[in-house]
């Protein structure tokens, strides 16, 4: 039956109304005589809907004046009649190839680029670095040669643990791995210095192996020996040995801020507007005349990609250009206020530079022309010695 059903459709079909009083006598004698009907749903006592192949609508309405019944063709269906009601529109199925055409002639072609995987490092490094080395936006694909790319990246970048690229579509997807940093191992039956790791005042030393080398109160330099790493007795001759302690220094760190006496500060007023541009590959149009009717204002773009479907993209963009308006004050700085709002920046900078216990804070403030020039000075204890190897 499912094949007759197709066989209608390619052929054409039509819907119908049946009406008489010996409409059952009727559909009896087309199943009798070959003729398919399907879809037959009775409205009224005396009304049938049903569906007829064209090539039999003759023999029924024959049979249907033999039964005292009246058959009403309602509507065309079927392939013939959709090729009949679409032919004289040319342009259409002009238009219709062209973009067929177009699409196939495109999804020869790389026309996005995406990274998985990325969490330290910025993944706009790894597109930039994909691009220097071969895959770019309009790349045709078959001259794309992954391997050879991925060995090259993996020589260049030993912050990544491995790359692979895969291309799906107009979309090539970079997966990466990122590689952990350790620290340099060193061979405990090795010989060893421990050394400065910064500039620092000695605060306090101690060591389980090796020679001390400096005291309480020594100024040292980053790569001083701190503990040597041999050991020699009274009644012994100097031995190497893999040195072990632990160091701890008055380190200096100083941070400057300036602040201007007279700040312009923005503030939102809660007014947007929106405008909508498109970009094929390098060519943007633009669906305004005027960027803003906001005198100030900061602009936030958007942008997305137009794919088609599942890892096919095309080179259309579409950019939303989201204006806040501003508003712009004045605002004065007094002695105070300045040593304050230099303590806060300096502070946000340098939480994560220090990594020890504080001890004291020295804050310097002095007036310019114009300025003020808030200068933090922070004496910290921490641990500064590392091993080093010894060369010999």
């Amino acid at each position: 039956m499912q094949f007759k059903l197709i066989g209608n459709y390619i052929n054409g079909y039509l819907k119908v109304e049946i009406e008489g009083y010996y409409i059952e006598r009727f559909i009896n004698t087309c199943m009798k005589n070959g003729i398919f009907l399907w879809g037959i749903v009775r409205k009224k006592q005396t009304l049938v809907q049903a569906k007829i192949g064209v090539q039999d609508i003759e023999k029924a309405e024959d049979i249907a004046k033999e039964h005292n019944c009246r058959v009403e063709i309602k509507r065309q269906r079927g392939l013939p009649f959709l090729i009949e009601r679409y032919k004289k529109r040319k342009i259409f199925f002009i238009m219709l190839f062209i973009v067929i055409a177009l699409i196939f002639g495109l999804s020869r072609f790389i026309w996005n680029i995406e990274v998985v995987g990325c969490n330290k490092i910025d993944s706009n490094e790894i597109i930039n670095l994909i691009k220097e080395n071969g895959i770019k936006i309009g790349k045709y694909k078959g001259n794309i040669n992954t391997d050879n790319i991925i060995n090259k990246i993996r020589i260049l970048r030993d912050d990544l643990a491995w790359i692979g690229i895969e291309i799906k579509g107009t979309n090539a997807i970079v997966r990466v791995v990122e590689a952990d940093s350790k620290p340099d191992i060193i061979d405990e039956n090795s010989f060893t210095n421990i050394i400065a790791t910064k500039d620092a005042i000695i605060e306090s030393i101690s060591a389980q192996n090796g020679t001390i080398m400096v005291q309480k109160g020594d100024s040292v330099k980053k790569g001083d020996v701190l503990i040597a790493g041999y050991m020699e007795g009274k009644y012994t001759d100097k031995y190497y040995v893999n040195s072990n302690g632990e160091v701890k220094g008055n380190v200096q760190y100083m941070q400057t801020e300036r602040i201007s006496k007279k700040e312009t500060k923005k503030s939102e007023t809660g007014n947007i507007n929106k405008k909508y541009a498109i970009k094929f590959n390098n060519f943007r149009i633009n669906f305004y005349k005027k960027l803003s009717k906001f005198k100030k204002y900061d602009t936030i773009v958007s942008s997305k990609k137009v794919e088609l479907f599942s890892n096919f993209y095309l080179p259309i963009e579409l950019l939303k250009l989201t204006n806040y308006e501003v508003e712009e004050s004045v605002v004065e700085h007094n002695l105070e206020d300045a040593k304050a709002l230099g303590i806060s920046r300096i502070e946000e900078k340098m939480k994560d530079l220090i990594n020890g216990e504080v001890i004291d804070k020295k804050i310097d403030v002095t007036e310019r022309d114009s300025s003020y020039e808030v200068k933090v000075t922070y004496s910290v204890i921490e641990n500064i010695g590392t091993k080093e190897e010894i060369e010999f």
